[in-house]
């Protein structure tokens, strides 16, 4: 089996989201992609961080209709700091016999060497799949010095170029700018109906 680990806070999902998950499960040809919904990332101590109730909601929504996706509870239910590495470490047990793919952003990969024990996340997956979208500068020397074997380890995932992000959709909310069509049609509702983001009231969509 191969699985996927596709971890967020998920503050809204969007269809960027949607799309990226897809193309890893094609891409990657996994039997299963895990939505990691993070509780309470220790990157973003001291942000406003909507609700889990909410966004555990939102992230089952976004997940219903493909039957590679599955919401992971992995961080839910464990108290935090929730790291990649003890994430990944609790998901290998629960999948002995599976390949593991953890799935970042061109972005996180500049960053990964300030992550908590990187090399020993490098260990403990079989692949570190990377969104790699147009435009992206790697410098794959620098990472190999700091991270030795990373190069061994990624897989590039084609992504669409697609500006889209969670907190661009909060702001757009916010603002009471166009934002609808940037999150799918369930998950709009929910953020609807439970006015998240102090967005301009509308009717939800039938």
């Amino acid at each position: 089996m191969r699985i996927g680990i596709f971890g967020g806070t998920f503050d809204p999902p969007h269809v960027g989201h949607q799309i990226l998950a897809d193309e890893a499960v094609a891409q990657l040809n996994l039997d299963r992609l895990l939505w990691v919904l993070t509780p309470d990332p220790p990157h973003k101590q001291g942000q406003m961080i909507t609700g889990l109730d909410c966004r555990l909601e939102m992230v089952k929504a976004a997940t219903a209709n493909n039957s590679a996706f599955e919401l992971s509870r992995v961080d839910i239910d464990r108290h935090g700091p929730h790291y990649a590495v003890d994430t990944v470490q609790i998901i290998k047990k629960q999948f002995p016999s599976a390949e593991l793919f953890y799935i970042i952003g061109g972005d996180s990969l500049h960053d990964l060497p300030s992550w908590y024990h990187p090399q020993q996340l490098l260990a403990e997956v079989d692949g570190l799949a990377v969104m790699h979208r147009p435009g992206d500068q790697i410098d794959l020397r620098l990472l190999e010095e700091k991270l030795p074997g990373i190069g061994a380890k990624i897989r590039y995932i084609d992504a669409p170029l697609l500006e889209i992000s969670s907190r661009q959709i909060r702001e757009r909310i916010s603002h009471g700018e166009g934002y609808r069509y940037y999150l799918p049609p369930a998950v709009l509702n929910i953020i609807q109906r439970e006015n998240l983001y102090h967005f301009l009231s509308v009717a939800p969509l039938e």
